[in-house]
């Protein structure tokens, strides 16, 4: 029947043999690594963390090695120590080969990314200057567009302001001729009222002088016909 001591043994080996698959298996992870930076920080944090157990471990069956009472069991458990300690420093020998290989990996990935970025950067640069170049050509032929419009604009306005003047020069003579004709009117008026003023002055002349006759006649028959009278 196996002591306590040899079960504590056989689970602490067992722990130790966990870790290392497990520090084996981050580090496979981190030697396919590409990046971010971020993940490969991630992944090296859980390496340090299983790297600090499996040390302890290590250490504990070190110390379990030492308090057996058999010689044998002791050297035993000790040479395993050593054993697993090669090993650690196996697993951390290929941690290093894995983050420098990673780290060349996320540099190249940056400088690709880098390059590619002052491509587009570049590209984008000729489609803005072209863009520009484009808007310079659409806006000088819009304001070329805006001074033909204008241009029109003032030859309608000055022949709109020719006609204008025509239109008043001609309803200046109208009233000149309307003046004149009012003038020539009021002289026909004054002509007309004259001349019925004149025709009366002869009816009375006529008159008068019809009467005078008349009296003259009746004045000869009287002495003629009435001597004694």
């Amino acid at each position: 029947m196996a002591s306590s001591a040899d079960v504590h043994v056989r689970i602490c080996e067992q722990e130790i043999i966990k870790y290392d698959l497990e520090i084996k298996a981050l580090v496979q992870d981190v030697s396919e690594c590409t990046g971010p930076q971020s993940k490969l920080t991630d992944l090296n944090f859980k390496i340090k963390e299983k790297f600090n157990n499996l040390r302890q471990r290590i250490q504990d069956l070190e110390q379990m090695g030492k308090e057996q009472d058999k010689e044998s069991d002791k050297q035993t458990i000790l040479n395993k120590v050593e054993g697993h300690r090669k090993q650690m420093l196996s697993n951390q020998t290929a941690w290093r080969k894995a983050n420098l290989s990673c780290k060349l990996s996320i540099d190249k990935l940056e400088k690709e990314d880098l390059l590619n970025s002052e491509d587009m950067s570049i590209r984008h640069r000729k489609m803005t200057k072209e863009s520009l170049a484009q808007s310079s050509s659409d806006i000088t032929e819009s304001l070329m567009s805006i001074s033909r419009m204008m241009a029109q604009q003032v030859q309608q306005s000055e022949e709109t302001m020719s006609t204008l003047a025509t239109s008043s020069r001609t309803v200046l003579e109208t009233h000149e001729e309307f003046k004149a004709m009012t003038g020539t009117i009021q002289l026909g008026r004054k002509l007309i009222i004259k001349y019925n003023r004149r025709e009366l002055t002869d009816k009375l002349l006529i008159f008068l002088a019809l009467a005078l006759f008349l009296a003259t006649v009746l004045y000869i028959l009287k002495k003629r016909l009435f001597p004694f009278f």
